[in-house]
């Protein structure tokens, strides 16, 4: 039996992480965007659900997908009025084959763009769920208009707009988590390919058992690989647990991979994944038992060398009353070794009917199924997926669930808030000025609400809050360019919201700016400001910087210091306590 607390075991929760002596309470700058901060925003009258975003920095393009519209926003100011618009509806025939089928004419019976993937330089990849008959189509950037190509979405793009939906596209070939019918009754993962054959997983509830899909997304493995290893696209989705005993449905959040050389078998498995396997995604508290099972977004902070690559996710307990959210860590070492090494697990018969899931401790089968293609298995004779004996692919088809899990570093949650409801995740690697690299999270939540984070060695300090959308809806999407000092992009039911990643403008004095902590900011002694270490990429201009992450303000001029220390009582008004829980 999976060991958690559940609804009437909060207070437990509560009282015991006051004996751990976890701060129960933080506090940071509580920025408002009507007063304190200027932020951008972009909508247009009568279009909603602003949730697929695409940023292109190569032309400085932020793409949005929402109801019936797909917009390309300068990245530099999504507010800018030159932003061009096409418009995707559903004709009237399909919009009443839909409301037939007993579905709703103004929130279900409409186009809702869940797909802008990179096809080409001058060629986007789209789709919507097209009032319940997904349908994809490519977008010239040139002209910015649909090519009508109308190709059939199944699998490409979900039918139902609040259904669970993730895709990634890899080399021109898309790798999607959806359902596959009408009824969301059948999910899968599948691969569209124009160069090689369709794939998809086995329908099957020991393959996926009513998932929830919330990230995909490629690790290149076979860049500089001495031992010739393919590239790795891992799915990220929590689904009903099959190995655990409950009275109800228990929820478990999952990894899952498949492999981009995969051609399915020759007899065995034909036309599906030979390589896909399943693990146990851990997020839990060990010394109270309690388990994070429900996985809500991901991101993968990728580095040149994947071996040093990290997965950050958000997550919370699926009984909502409990009010953690929780951010954990893995390192992509520890998750190769689980699919790598880890044991398999099958199903056993039990009291003649009753199906139990347990670790197979038999001798696999070689090679070892589910591994990708190698340089050891080409010296078999054994090019591809299609010359895999069928003992392997067989057993694969059997034993999809590794019994092995994979554990977050540190054995537990790196950030844990109360009463907060995380729903996307972004990270951001800075380099400060004491020649060190720290980790920015930044969590949207369901409130509209922007959290930044900063990861140091003992402990995670949470620098802000940014009330990005005014009317407090959920955060659908983050997404967090990667040049320089950029911005970080939000969308919502409503809109798009561009916002800076550092607002160290706000800090007026040498002390405000060193005690926040915030890896971007440094006090200029110049300038008397403080200032974003990232608008200043001249390295020589840094000696007139002062940081301390640490927050150590004894470096600021003495006079400046002494001036803080006499107001401290109106500076301490500045600041907002929100309760929270802090690893």
């Amino acid at each position: 039996i999976l060991p958690f607390i559940v609804q009437n075991s909060t207070k437990l929760v509560y009282e015991r992480l006051k004996d751990l002596q976890i701060h129960p309470f933080f506090k940071f700058f509580i920025l408002s965007m009507s007063t304190d901060v200027s932020l951008m925003e972009f909508s247009e009258p009568g279009t909603f659900n602003y949730s697929t975003l695409l940023l292109m920095e190569d032309n400085e393009t932020l793409y949005v997908g929402a109801r019936e519209a797909i917009f390309k926003l300068s990245m530099q100011n999504v507010s800018n009025l030159s932003a061009l618009q096409v418009d995707w509806k559903v004709p009237e025939q399909h919009m009443l084959k839909c409301i037939a089928k007993g579905k709703s004419k103004e929130t279900e019976c409409l186009n809702y763009i869940r797909v802008l993937q990179v096809l080409s330089n001058d060629m986007l990849y789209v789709c919507g769920t097209h009032a319940f008959q997904p349908l994809c189509d490519r977008l010239s950037l040139k002209t910015f208009s649909l090519l009508g190509t109308h190709e059939d979405g199944r699998g490409k793009c979900s039918y139902d707009p609040a259904q669970s939906f993730t895709a990634v596209m890899v080399d021109g070939e898309l790798y999607s988590g959806t359902a596959y019918n009408f009824l969301g009754s059948e999910p899968i993962i599948f691969r569209y390919s124009q160069s090689q054959s369709l794939l998809r997983t086995e329908y099957s509830t020991s393959w996926l058992n009513e998932p929830s899909f919330v990230y995909a997304d490629v690790i290149r493995e076979s860049r500089d690989s001495t031992d010739g290893e393919d590239d790795k696209i891992y799915y990220f989705f929590t689904e009903v647990s099959v190995e655990y005993e409950f009275y109800g449905k228990l929820l478990i959040p999952r990894i899952a991979r498949v492999c981009k050389g995969d051609l399915g078998g020759q007899r065995t498995l034909q036309k599906k994944w030979t390589s896909f396997l399943k693990a146990k995604l851990v997020c839990s508290m060990p010394e109270l038992n309690f388990v994070f099972n429900v996985v809500h977004d991901v991101f993968i902070l990728k580095t040149p060398d994947w071996r040093e690559t990290v997965i950050y996710g958000v997550f919370t307990s699926q009984w909502g009353n409990v009010g953690l959210s929780a951010v954990c860590a893995y390192n992509m070492t520890s998750v190769e070794e689980v699919f790598s090494k880890g044991k398999y697990m099958q199903k056993a018969i039990v009291e003649q009917s009753h199906t139990k899931w347990v670790r197979y401790n038999g001798i696999a089968p070689s090679p070892r199924p589910g591994a990708c293609i190698n340089n050891q298995n080409r010296m078999q004779n054994i090019k591809s997926s299609l010359q895999l004996p069928d003992k392997t692919l067989q057993f694969v088809k059997d034993h999809p669930l590794l019994e092995d899990p994979v554990l977050p570093i540190g054995n537990g949650p790196r950030l844990i808030t109360k009463d907060i409801n995380y729903t996307q995740i972004v990270v951001q690697r800075v380099h400060a000025l004491d020649k060190n690299v720290y980790d920015v999270i930044f969590t949207g939540t369901d409130k509209g609400v922007l959290h930044k984070s900063v990861l140091y060695e003992a402990e995670v300090h949470t620098v802000e809050e940014v009330q990005l959308f005014r009317n407090s809806e959920p955060i659908k999407t983050l997404v967090l360019s990667s040049s320089g000092a950029g911005s970080l992009y939000a969308g919502s039911d409503s809109g798009v919201v561009q916002s800076p990643t550092a607002f160290c403008e706000k800090y007026p004095t040498c002390v405000d700016c060193i005690l926040a902590r915030d890896p971007y900011c440094a006090w200029d002694r110049h300038t008397f400001a403080c200032v974003n270490i990232l608008h200043i990429p001249d390295v020589t201009q840094h000696r007139t910087l002062l940081q301390s992450l640490i927050g150590d303000a004894s470096q600021c001029p003495l006079g400046m210091l002494c001036s803080v220390l006499a107001n401290v009582n109106v500076n301490d008004q500045q600041h907002t306590g929100r309760e929270g829980v802090l690893i």
